[in-house]
């Protein structure tokens, strides 16, 4: 009986043991998540560390702005910021840079080098950030909105300028004619007004301006080139400014209202022109004349009245006259074209005059008119 009892207690050893075996595993997987977890915690603490690292690196600071940096040279060129130091001068036009890299871009206005193509038009540009702001054309992306208006530019840039727009204080005053601005570079701009100095000659017809933009706009008057193209209807324009205009014809915007009257613009020039049928102000002299206009062209027009020259020429029967628009109206007697009808009578006409049909209304005062001619 004793042997009997040894042997079943033999056989009940296993079940022990593999409880035991039980437990060991689950302690062992225990243990794994215990040391993953210890790993997570030793990795976010040497970012931390690291971070703390990358911090305390900032000991360079700037004694002007308090502005810091983590290399010495890098402050050594942030303080010509402050010194205004340009030691970096071109040497085929004299401009002075702040740093070895700007002169390097500069030079490529010297090369006429334009490495960076549109992929889409086939237009090259100098810069790789100008061929980014391009690209924005194409796709659409204006990601700058303005707060008060909602109104989305594609440039920062555009949007500052759009800002300025917004804010009736203009505190930089010309000291010379009394014209106030909203910000220093449009002052400095207008200054060159009252300058006689004009540096930019052009080779090619002797004309020379006081800004090199103008200058350079002019030039594209002699190359015919119009780089700018409405996607629209594929006009193209000498500068992107003209193209946005342009492009108000398709989109039907009019961003420029009326201070005393409800009526909205598309130019800010035409408002200004609109603003002076309300205050009366009629800022253009004739100098043969007493007369006076709202409107610079309005005085052009008015010219050509005073001037014995008639450069446009009849080629069917000699007649001359001041302006092309006169001369395509007078073409029309030399047609079998009769295209106004007079309700009252029935006869056929080649102009408006009898009919008393005026189709034309003035974007300023709303007068009806005979032609576009004023």
């Amino acid at each position: 009986m004793e042997f009997i009892k040894e042997e079943i207690e033999d056989m009940s050893d296993p079940e022990p043991s593999g409880i035991k075996h039980e437990d060991t595993e689950e302690q062992i997987d225990q243990l794994e998540v215990t040391e993953q977890r210890q790993k997570l915690i030793d990795v976010k603490k040497h970012c931390d560390f690291k971070t703390q690292r990358t911090k305390a690196k900032k000991l360079h600071s700037c004694s002007q702005c308090g502005k810091s940096f983590q290399k010495k040279g890098n402050l050594k060129t942030h303080m010509k910021i402050h010194t205004g130091e340009k030691p970096y001068i071109c040497p085929q036009c004299g401009k002075s840079f702040q740093n070895k890299g700007d002169l390097k871009t500069h030079m490529i206005v010297h090369t006429g080098e334009k490495p960076y193509t549109c992929t889409q038009c086939g237009k090259s540009f100098q810069k790789k950030g100008n061929l980014n702001t391009h690209m924005k054309i194409h796709t659409g992306e204006k990601p700058y909105p303005c707060t008060q208006c909602g109104k989305s530019f594609s440039q920062a840039s555009h949007l500052r300028d759009h800002r300025l727009r917004h804010s009736v204080e203009k505190p930089f005053n010309c000291d010379q004619c009394g014209k106030g601005f909203n910000s220093s570079s449009n002052l400095k701009q207008h200054l060159k007004v009252h300058s006689d100095e004009k540096p930019h000659v052009c080779s090619l017809c002797g004309k020379s301006f006081s800004r090199l933009q103008s200058f350079k706009l002019h030039q594209k008057t002699h190359n015919g080139v119009k780089d700018h193209a409405c996607c629209d209807c594929g006009k193209s324009f000498t500068t992107s400014s003209n193209l946005k205009l342009h492009q108000r014809i398709h989109t039907g915007e009019k961003p420029y209202k009326c201070s005393f009257c409800d009526k909205i613009f598309a130019h800010s020039g035409h408002l200004k022109s609109h603003e002076r049928v309300h205050t009366g102000e009629k800022p253009y002299y004739c100098t043969q004349c007493v007369k006076s206009f709202k409107d610079a062209s309005g005085l052009s027009v008015h010219l050509l009245h005073h001037s014995v020259e008639k450069p446009f020429n009849c080629d069917q029967c000699g007649k001359y006259f001041n302006s092309s628009s006169n001369l395509k109206r007078h073409l029309k007697v030399h047609s079998d074209e009769k295209p106004y009808l007079c309700s009252l009578c029935g006869k056929s006409f080649s102009q408006r005059t009898h009919t008393e049909e005026k189709p034309y209304k003035c974007s300023y005062c709303d007068k009806s008119l005979l032609s576009l001619e004023t």
